[in-house]
């Protein structure tokens, strides 16, 4: 085995089905994150699962008519579902209401506490009269003092990522209930000291200068610019974990300071499934021989490249701490906001009933918003698909496995010297199968894909200038040459494109009747990976692998889901 991969996914909450922002946000580049790592040896534990604590499960369950604990379960197997129709290559998706986080929790809390980083407070909550409850920050919606945004939770503006109080709302209403019948009353709490911890976290933060994105480094220095607040980790509810110290025993640990340690729950979870074979500290204690890669949406960086981390830092322990932290802007629908309520946008439940699986996957890593929010509009979707899947790639290997077959029959064509044409496309080849390799280890999925449509288009390119269809009929030897080399492109293609979408890889595979890869290509040797398939290896028969989305498919699904209605 190689290098020691650690990859986690943010996880979500359970109370709601995923829609594509949530897919393209964390889910979807951690898995190929993963299954990239894998193909270059490393030794690679994928993990995600469901955030399932704090009001939102507890006001879910309610409208349900169900038991907090039966409502979490099912759709804890309703998200695993998903994931899996997603082709989602987790190696445990668990849950941070399990035994094990709640073990991992007390144990950090217990060394904070211990090491002075806990403070007790009195502090003025917001309750709702109408809901007879105290409301968690983020079911507390109002206007943000700072930016001015209308439906800025209280712990948080989304818009403008200004961490907030609530009672800093302006207009606060309950997000349960609706109704603005709010007061605030005095309830003692736990808090984080976050200001004793932030000269740690600051120059801890500084290491990673180089390896974070601009997008997630520059939030994390905002927030430490801005300096640090101690912040609340318990709650008035009764759906979470008790919290373990005397005279707090009827309060539970905030979502946000076991959902993070979730990571580590959950991989206990998977170690305790195997105990002989799989040990959870070998990933989180043993920090020298990890290397950990996070992602999330940009409203997710605060805590996991400041609070978690410093969470961690105070235990005095040595855990494994985040290496690459990939954040990225929003996924926006048409412009607007995703609403499951309004029936507007596209969930994942709905969207693998519309395509395959892999038709999103490569869109949405194609349109990575890694630097700015990114709309999706059926139109731009089914543009792209057509162009680049269709006919660029689909129409690359269509081309040679027909001619291969008319000419040659079946099998891989023998005969035939590399010319200097073969030599540029190799030399060509190799440069850019290193600058994808490398874009993806950096976690540049945008780069990535429009270096791997540039090799798709070099393979056509070649094709076009060497004309086999016609060279066939005067120099067999020839054509097989330039055949044979398209044939070997095929495959190249497809290993470079199996993390981004593994079935598709896979059927392209079949067709030169070879299995799923187990290693990534070696443009360093590129003469090895185009002389691969030996001349008379037996082929499949050709066959179209992908299909066009029609002109009347995009007019009837934007339709459907209210494309045109959306409001900012």
């Amino acid at each position: 085995m190689g290098k020691k991969c650690l990859i986690t996914s943010a996880l979500l909450y359970v109370n709601g089905t995923p829609h594509l922002g949530h897919v393209i946000g964390c889910l979807l580049p951690a898995d190929v994150c993963a299954r990239f790592k894998r193909l270059q040896g490393d030794e690679v534990l994928f993990i995600g699962g469901t955030d399932e604590h704090g009001t939102a499960s507890e006001f879910g369950a309610l409208k349900a008519g169900l038991p907090v604990e039966v409502y979490c379960e099912q759709n804890h197997m309703m998200h695993r579902k998903l994931y899996e129709g997603l082709n989602l290559s987790m190696d445990y998706c668990g849950r941070t209401s399990s035994k094990q986080n709640q073990e991992i929790v007390y144990r950090i809390f217990s060394a904070l506490d211990k090491n002075g980083y806990i403070t007790e407070k009195t502090i003025e909550q917001v309750y709702s009269i109408d809901d007879q409850q105290f409301l968690a920050d983020r079911y507390i919606v109002g206007t943000c003092p700072y930016c001015g945004y209308e439906n800025a939770r209280g712990d948080q503006c989304e818009h403008c990522t200004k961490v907030l109080d609530p009672t800093e709302l302006k207009n606060a209403r309950s997000a349960i209930s609706g109704s603005s019948h709010l007061e605030v009353r005095k309830t003692k709490h736990l808090f984080l000291d976050l200001p004793k911890l932030q000269s740690l976290i600051e120059k801890w933060v500084k290491t990673r200068e180089f390896m974070w994105p601009d997008l997630s480094y520059t939030i994390a220095q905002k927030w430490l610019k801005e300096g640090l607040k101690e912040r609340c980790i318990t709650r008035d509810l009764k759906w979470g974990f008790p919290v373990n110290k005397p005279g707090y025993e009827d309060k539970v640990f905030y979502v946000w300071f076991d959902a993070p340690i979730g990571y580590i729950g959950i991989t206990k979870q998977w170690s305790d499934e195997d105990p002989e074979h799989r040990h959870w500290e070998d990933w989180w204690l043993k920090p020298d021989d990890v290397t950990y890669i996070e992602f999330m949406g940009k409203d997710n960086v605060p805590f996991h490249s400041v609070s978690f981390p410093g969470t961690l830092m105070g235990t005095g322990e040595p855990w494994t701490l985040v290496s690459q932290l990939k954040g990225v802007s929003y996924l926006n629908f048409n412009g607007g906001k995703f609403s499951k309520s309004a029936g507007r946008g596209v969930f994942l439940d709905d969207a693998l009933k519309e395509f395959p699986a892999d038709y999103w996957r490569y869109w949405m890593m194609a349109n990575m918003p890694e630097t700015s929010d990114v709309n999706f509009k059926f139109d731009a979707f089914a543009g792209q698909i057509n162009k680049d899947l269709n006919d660029v790639l689909g129409n690359f290997v269509n081309r040679v496995m027909k001619m291969t077959q008319s000419n040659f029959g079946l099998v891989v064509p023998e005969g035939g010297a590399l010319t200097d044409e073969e030599k540029q496309l190799y030399a060509t080849l190799a440069d850019l199968i290193s600058k994808y390799t490398q874009y993806m280890n950096d976690l540049e999925w945008r780069k990535a894909l429009a270096t791997l449509r540039e090799i798709w288009v070099e393979g056509n390119n070649y094709i076009a200038r060497t004309e086999p269809w016609k060279v066939a009929k005067t120099d067999k030897q020839r054509a097989a040459c330039i055949l044979r080399t398209g044939l070997n492109l095929i495959r190249i293609e497809a290993i470079l494109l199996s993390p981004i979408m593994p079935t598709f890889a896979k059927e392209i595979l079949s067709l030169l009747k070879l299995p799923e890869p187990t290693g990534w290509v070696n443009a360093q040797d590129i003469n090895k990976e185009m002389s691969y398939l030996a001349p008379n290896t037996e082929l499949g028969e050709p066959r179209l692998i992908f299909s066009k989305i029609t002109p009347e498919m995009v007019t009837s699904l934007s339709e459907k889901y209210h494309e045109n209605d959306v409001k900012e």
